[in-house]
């Protein structure tokens, strides 16, 4: 994120409690940004009121407010829920184009529909409950957390529906604000792939005394691959907001999912 001030690149800013702008240590104070709401810094501090800062975003628009003694609250909008509906239904578009490859079938992943309804929800939820295990481990912090679509991630998603071999499933992300350090990012990072970790677990486990090529054992292998996929430690991937806040968790978490992503592998195309 860029200072609002000098449009220096800073990774964790500054918020103003008074603008809601965000800034670089230098800037962070209100007589130094020309604050536009400098008056309420010079109020007297019992004085004033909790400031609600509307802030724009390239794709959208949110509110924030400090939280108080409402912290910790699971909320999701009417905004938001509309966003995962349609999210869901890209997902699950993407999930059904699987179909139109052969070897899903061949290879014994999916024998009827049934499997196939089973195949859809396990391919949903995957992407989704990792989606909101960050969205829960902010909101928890008093962050402001919602899951947002983003117009070039639905493009891209909508793509992959057609029948290609190469996928990209990305339609959004729960889109964070407010003021957080390098712990707590870290820990909100790593709440998405810990979430397929365990899931891809507990596929393995289901699978793995059935002895065949199960719904569970994909299952297992497409969550070890989310995982592992994210906490590359690059660019916007969690694993690079791990990775800078603890090295061993990050080490620990990519090892697991590189070895479920391994164990739960077998040739579907």
């Amino acid at each position: 994120m860029k200072c609002e001030k000098c449009q220096q690149e800073v990774f964790l800013p500054f918020r103003c409690p008074y603008c809601g702008g965000y800034f670089c240590s230098e800037h962070r104070l209100p007589e130094n940004h020309n604050c536009p709401q400098i008056e309420l810094a010079r109020t007297p501090k019992e004085e004033t009121q909790p400031v609600i800062i509307q802030k724009q975003q390239p794709e959208y628009t949110f509110t924030y407010a400090p939280l108080g003694p409402k912290m910790g609250k699971i909320h999701f909008s009417h905004k938001e829920i509309t966003h995962l509906a349609v999210a869901a239904l890209l997902v699950m578009g993407v999930g059904l184009s699987f179909v139109g490859f052969s070897t899903i079938f061949s290879y014994g992943y999916v024998t009827d529909y049934a499997t196939l309804a089973l195949f859809i929800i396990i391919f949903v939820a995957s992407f989704f409950l990792h989606e909101i295990a960050h969205k829960v481990a902010a909101q928890r912090r008093g962050l402001w957390a919602e899951f947002r679509l983003t117009l070039m991630g639905a493009i891209l998603t909508m793509l992959s529906i057609l029948p290609l071999f190469f996928k990209i499933i990305s339609p959004g992300a729960v889109m964070v604000a407010g003021f957080a350090d390098k712990e707590s990012m870290g820990k909100i990072s790593i709440a998405g792939p810990a979430t397929n970790i365990a899931l891809s677990i507990i596929f393995l486990a289901i699978a793995l005394p059935i002895q065949s090529n199960s719904i569970f054992l994909l299952g297992a292998a497409f969550n070890a691959w989310i995982a592992l996929f994210n906490l590359i430690p690059f660019g916007i991937l969690d694993g690079f907001k791990v990775f800078l806040w603890k090295r061993k968790i990050w080490a620990l978490a990519f090892a697991t999912s590189l070895a479920l992503t391994i164990i739960g592998y077998r040739p579907i195309f």
